[in-house]
């Protein structure tokens, strides 16, 4: 007796759902009309902001300052590069940089973190006096930690004893 009560549930109900088929429109709506688009150009070179497109712009030589013995001033060839430097965050002011600090390996670790800070802040108050704002620009000293050049002579202390621009975004 169950089987034809289920038998008649389901037969009635597939009758129900065959009444409510849909009937086809009489009328189509229009096909969707074309519309051409040109396509987006894809860029082309590194982005900016980027390191890649920084060193393109300035120049590998440009990036970096290099320092005397146990010094931290802006001699003329350093502004020259820093003023390089400038015009090219004042171009792309979205842009935010970090300027390391960097010693040779002579004197304790402390002395050295002290002048590769001097160092980086002495090129940060460069380009901020040329207009920079000083909220776009962080400055790290690394003291003797990341030698460029390794070896104990003079040819390795002089590249080592630097300030190296680099852009974060």
């Amino acid at each position: 007796m169950n089987t034809r009560v289920v038998t008649a549930v389901m037969l009635s109900s597939a009758l129900a759902l065959g009444a409510c088929a849909k009937k086809a429109p009489e009328e189509l709506p229009p096909p969707p009309e074309e519309t051409v688009t040109a396509p987006t150009p894809t860029p082309t070179g590194p982005a900016v902001g980027s390191m890649e497109h920084f060193l393109a712009a300035v120049g590998q030589a440009n990036t970096v300052v290099y320092f005397d013995t146990d010094r931290y001033n802006i001699d003329a060839e350093d502004s020259a590069k820093l003023q390089t430097q400038a015009q090219y965050f004042s171009q792309y002011s979205n842009v935010n940089f970090t300027i390391e600090g960097h010693a040779d390996e002579r004197g304790t670790r402390e002395y050295n973190l002290a002048l590769g800070e001097r160092r980086a802040n002495a090129a940060k108050n460069y380009l901020v006096s040329l207009g920079i704002p000083a909220s776009r620009i962080r400055t790290v000293s690394y003291g003797k930690e990341r030698p460029v050049a390794l070896g104990s002579n003079e040819a390795a202390w002089a590249q080592n004893r630097r300030a190296a621009t680099v852009t974060i975004n």
